[in-house]
């Protein structure tokens, strides 16, 4: 008998939801593997999109580098591994362009298939990376505290990604991008713009001050909120923008009723960085009152 869509949605996240918050949890070098994993397999279903529009990744070195980039992380943070990053990034960048032009010469494409491979490697690897600098900011003291930070773009992910489908579904009369992604709505988008901001609000209010004995201002949260929401959306339809060239629906069918590893990360990609460069700003979080 057949499993349907929505039972294979739920049993898959059944068994990887509580998976995942024991290695984020657990955080260290198990939380880099799983980095390491998810950049790699989300790497290699953007190289497979790639090359259904027409291009020409290198994806002998590009995916071994973005499964390295988040170990490399974990080597930075533990005082392992202190290259600078620009002079590393342009070796990796030289390495790459020399691997382009001795595999496929000038007719094919070196140039290309470089630049496709260097972004591919930075929005899934790269991105996803900004999970394990979430997890170590300076600000969180303590598994508890960086936990909590590292949950704080998840959770509101997940929210936006709801509030969305659900406002969507029930009121959605206008197509926001239709050339992009035909089923997004402008009341869908505004509905998780708002719920989102609500999450952030009750984020700030009860989590952060108890986990991590950190606040956020109530407008600062609101904005915040809407910060990631706006982030979460355009991720969502930056991968839609790349599938629809490609002309395929979902990155791949790896995971049960999901697509693949980079249909359910697309949006978390953007929050990341947003949510670490907006905690990094002086004066965003503040020593809760205990």
């Amino acid at each position: 008998m057949a499993v349907s869509n929505l039972t294979a949605r739920v049993l898959f996240a059944v068994v990887a939801i509580p998976v995942v918050v024991a290695i984020i949890w657990a955080g260290g070098f198990v939380l880099a593997a799983l980095l390491a994993v998810a950049g790699a397999l989300a790497t290699a279903e953007y190289f497979q999109l790639a090359r259904a529009g027409s291009y020409e990744p290198l994806e002998v070195a590009g995916v071994p580098l973005a499964f390295v980039l988040p170990i490399g992380v974990f080597g930075y943070h533990i005082g392992r591994f202190n290259p600078p990053v620009l002079a590393l990034g342009a070796v990796i960048i030289v390495a790459l362009f020399t691997l382009a032009i001795v595999a496929r010469g000038p007719a094919g494409h070196p140039i290309g298939a470089a630049a496709v491979t260097v972004f591919g490697i930075l929005y899934c690897a790269g991105f996803l990376s900004f999970a394990y600098a979430l997890r170590y900011h300076n600000y969180a003291v303590g598994r508890e505290a960086g936990s909590a930070l590292l949950f704080y773009p998840l959770v509101l992910t997940w929210i936006s990604d709801t509030g969305a489908f659900f406002v969507g579904r029930t009121m959605g009369r206008h197509k926001l991008i239709p050339s992009v992604s035909p089923g997004k709505t402008v009341e869908g988008a505004v509905g998780a713009l708002v719920v989102c901001a609500v999450a952030s609000w009750c984020y700030a209010k009860w989590v952060l001050p108890g986990a991590a004995f950190l606040a956020i201002r109530p407008t600062v949260a609101i904005l915040l909120g809407i910060a990631i929401s706006v982030a979460v959306q355009l991720g969502d339809l930056a991968e839609s923008l790349i599938k629809r060239e490609a002309g395929q629906k979902d990155s791949s069918h790896m995971i049960p009723g999901h697509g693949g590893v980079l249909d359910r990360i697309d949006g978390l990609l953007f929050a990341l960085p947003v949510a670490y460069l907006a905690f990094t700003f002086p004066h965003v979080l503040l020593p809760a009152i205990r």
